[in-house]
């Protein structure tokens, strides 16, 4: 979402399939046939290349059932998924403001930068779960998951919301308004790690029950620091698109913000700080519990 968010919705061309199939250990293991003598009386390059093409129908056949299914918005970022759509009917019960906001949305170009609303689902039962009261959400697009945070908190509670786009922000408002929850949310259109420095000086560290990262790639090892200070013990921390559609497997290939997202994956897997669940929903998301 935002800056340097990728579109996980689209479907890579096959070349992708085999490059990254390539890449992992089981496909590693065709090099290390060819190293070694004629299997059953098969030329090691007959091997190969029989291995090579099973890759290549593999990913024209993963290829071709994506591209037969039916587009459906609002699945983890867009993805084509006719199961997953089969998962949203029988679990999603989606607030009519959100539905709203959702078509609104839905008229955009940039619709899939939204957050999965499964996934969005998730955290307002975590906060439900935690009794969630303030929230940080660094990274708004048009609010969808702002207001989905702000139905669930109470009255009194609060939602800072932190972008930079004033423009995308602002689609939301008037369904903000409609739903009852503006005076919760405070929107701030600044960069989000001045925001959070702001909260830090005002005294409010471990103040926070919820916070979710959703913005700038390359900006989320500040983002998680600061949001960890904030945040209470018990407290959760949500980071979106931890997986990057698969090029997390492949960081050094793809450097920038994927090395980023990957060296900053492995960070909180190491830390000891909280306790923690990497999701395969969306596009990824990481649930880190502060201990």
């Amino acid at each position: 979402m935002n800056e340097g968010a990728c579109d996980p919705g689209a479907l890579p061309p096959p070349c992708f399939f085999l490059r990254e199939a390539r890449s992992n250990a089981s496909c590693r293991s065709f090099s290390r046939l060819s190293r070694n003598m004629p299997l059953f009386g098969i030329s090691k390059e007959a091997a190969v290349g029989t291995a090579v093409l099973g890759v290549v129908a593999a990913a024209g056949f993963f290829a071709g059932r994506r591209s037969r299914s039916r587009f459906v918005f609002g699945t983890p970022k867009g993805s084509p998924n006719l199961l997953q759509q089969y998962v949203l009917d029988h679990s999603l019960r989606e607030h009519p403001s959100l539905t709203k906001l959702k078509m609104v949305t839905a008229d955009r170009r940039d619709k899939r930068m939204m957050v999965s609303r499964d996934q969005a689902q998730l955290m307002a039962n975590l906060a439900r779960l935690i009794r969630a009261k303030k929230v940080i959400e660094v990274g708004v697009f048009t609010g969808y998951n702002t207001l989905n945070m702000a139905l669930v908190i109470p009255d009194d509670g609060k939602v800072v919301a932190c972008d930079v786009n004033e423009e995308s922000a602002n689609l939301g408002k008037p369904v903000w308004k409609e739903a009852g929850v503006e005076h919760k949310i405070d929107l701030r259109i600044k960069p989000a790690s001045q925001t959070l420095d702001e909260l830090l000086s005002n005294g409010e560290a471990g103040t926070f029950d919820f916070a979710f990262i959703d913005a700038d790639k390359e900006g989320y090892n500040d983002y998680y620091e600061k949001c960890l200070q904030l945040i209470r013990k018990g407290g959760i921390i949500a980071i979106d698109n931890v997986l990057l559609s698969g090029k997390v497997l492949n960081p050094e290939r793809y450097g920038g913000e994927v090395q980023s997202m990957h060296e900053l994956n492995k960070k909180i897997f190491r830390d000891p700080r909280v306790t923690i669940s990497m999701i395969l929903m969306g596009d990824g998301v990481t649930l880190a519990f502060k201990l």
